[in-house]
């Protein structure tokens, strides 16, 4: 096979642009450089030479998790597809013979910023970028929870009730390789009779752009409720409050009413006592708003964001936050090419 000239690879990128090559757009619509001060800052301290050959630039870096997170990718993986792939260079603005972090160097930076918790930050700091553009919370708030399973463990009984209390089973410390691959902070729960072994992605998105306004990530056996009142987005124009009937109490609606919010959670029946007409069609209306967040997670599962590949749960909340994050970008590049 020939090698490509320069003409041949702009003809190649412009037959891509053609067929609507959703990383362009992204590309296009989003300020890249505003999340460099956020970004550089958990590395300022461990630079403390010149000397030696210099990092990669931290937002080309920044965004090969994006991809990375996009695609469900590996870090060798990753590698591999950004050498292969030319919208992944021109994605990253990288060369035909440009230079290639391998996946060590992908490992090390998203690890760092683990570490430091900055994709949260990324996170509120591109909130303030989709409202500048003029997407602001608006229409009320939508507040639901989906599992994010990971790797599930086969440990005995007497080692799972050892976690729950929050000690180490006495024989993994003297195996650490065993231990480095054993997630004490991941919790079993069962719903429907259905078995879930990992965590749980609390979201709050705004009816109207369907954009993510707050997360949560804890442990799958936390109830939704727990939670609930920490989501709520006090910068939404509407007042209304909807939710599935999992987060249905009077306490719940309490609350909400002494927060100032108008209470649009789905009605549950009891046993004994199951709804009436009326109340099920004040559900049915509450649901055909509700059912938004559904398309949200839709999205976030059609990333593989059900399961997560890591261990612990400083990790897992840097990856749900990483696909809460990417889901907004790809939702903000598409409400910018219907506008």
């Amino acid at each position: 096979m020939g090698q490509l000239g320069l003409f041949d690879l702009e003809n190649r990128l412009t037959e891509l642009s053609e067929m609507g090559d959703p990383l362009e757009i992204i590309d296009r619509v989003i300020r890249w450089k505003s999340f460099r001060p956020i970004i550089d800052r958990p590395f300022q301290k461990d630079r403390k030479s010149n000397a030696g050959r210099p990092p990669y630039d931290y937002v080309l870096m920044f965004k090969i998790l994006i991809l990375q997170t996009m695609y469900n990718l590996s870090d060798a993986q990753t590698q591999f597809q950004i050498i292969d792939r030319l919208t992944f260079k021109r994605f990253l603005g990288i060369g035909p013979d440009g230079a290639i972090p391998d996946q060590k160097t992908i490992w090390l930076f998203r690890e760092t910023l683990t570490q430091a918790g900055t994709i949260k930050k990324l996170f509120d700091l591109f909130q303030r970028q989709l409202n500048e553009a003029g997407y602001k919370a608006q229409k009320g708030q939508i507040i639901d929870a989906s599992f994010v399973e990971v790797p599930r463990q086969r440990n005995t009984h007497e080692e799972n009730d050892q976690i729950k209390g929050g000690e180490t089973p006495e024989n993994w410390e003297d195996q650490p390789a065993k231990l480095r691959q054993k997630d004490v902070d991941a919790r079993w729960t069962k719903k429907n009779d259905l078995s879930f072994f990992g965590y749980k992605n609390h979201v709050a998105i705004d009816a109207k752009n369907k954009l993510i306004r707050a997360f949560d990530t804890t442990s799958a056996e936390v109830h939704d409720s727990q939670v609930f009142v920490d989501l709520l987005d006090n910068q939404n124009t509407s007042e209304n409050v909807y939710a599935d009937s999992a987060y249905s109490s009077e306490k719940t609606d309490k609350r909400l009413e002494y927060l100032g919010y108008n209470s649009r959670i789905c009605r549950k029946g009891s046993r004994g006592t199951p709804l009436t007409d009326a109340q099920m069609a004040q559900n049915r209306r509450k649901s055909k708003v509700r059912c938004r967040v559904e398309h949200v997670f839709a999205m976030i599962e059609a990333m593989h964001g059900g399961t997560i590949r890591c261990i612990g749960r400083l990790r897992a909340v840097a990856k749900i936050g990483l696909l809460n994050l990417v889901y907004n970008m790809r939702r903000f590049a598409y409400l910018e090419c219907r506008a």
